[in-house]
């Protein structure tokens, strides 16, 4: 998993402060943002396909848990699990067979499953653009389009395309990075205000007898 996928999928649930926007734009992040406030806990199963600049597609599901108040999340891929405590993150692979640890970092300038209901929060101008027409469970659904620009032109992304629903839930987020790739979340179920079982945000070192652990802390 290279670089920025990892960094990534360590920030996909967190930031109110807007760059220069369009007013159209700003009011349906309003809204989402004020949905997304009123959940503590969020469980949500999602896909990420990855579109390289040669046209190559790889795909991925996982599964997000995250309790905003204890800033605790896990994220569950199909050959890698992060979990994080609020105060360090361990990403798990299985493929490496290699546990590293990191602390935990407050860092919005990169989307991932853990801050992907609020990244757009701070940071970003944006623009609305037409709506568009998707296709779920077998059903047309008209989508809000919102388009995004880093601030900070040192990111390793240049652009945001937003969908939102008609429940004013994220619908799916596409980022565009400076080397032609495209990341592409996209939420499929959705689960608010449910007990976690705190276990869920704790590494358990004995299940990983046979990994070597990389303490990066």
């Amino acid at each position: 998993m290279n670089k920025f996928l990892s960094t990534a999928l360590l920030s996909l649930f967190s930031i109110l402060l807007f760059g220069q926007t369009d007013p159209a734009a700003k009011a349906l992040l309003e809204k989402v943002s004020k949905k997304y406030e009123q959940y503590k806990t969020i469980q949500s199963d999602f896909t990420l396909v990855i579109r390289d600049a040669e046209g190559n597609s790889y795909n991925n599901a996982g599964k997000m848990l995250f309790d905003k108040p204890q800033n605790q999340y896990r994220i569950k891929l199909q050959d890698q699990d992060i979990i994080s405590n609020g105060k360090s993150v361990w990403s798990i692979s299985d493929e490496l067979k290699e546990v590293q640890v990191t602390e935990a970092e407050d860092n919005s300038s990169s989307i991932g499953p853990n801050n992907l209901f609020s990244f757009y929060k701070t940071g970003y101008k944006y623009v609305s653009m037409p709506d568009e027409k998707i296709t779920k469970n077998g059903k047309s659904e008209t989508v809000n389009v919102v388009e995004l620009s880093p601030l900070d032109t040192k990111t390793n992304y240049f652009k945001i395309k937003l969908r939102v629903n008609n429940n004013t839930h994220i619908h799916d987020v596409t980022i565009f990075d400076k080397s032609n790739n495209r990341y592409i979340y996209t939420i499929n179920t959705l689960y608010v205000n449910h007990n976690i079982a705190k276990t869920n945000f704790e590494f358990q070192k004995e299940k990983y007898k046979d990994f070597e652990i990389v303490d990066l802390r």
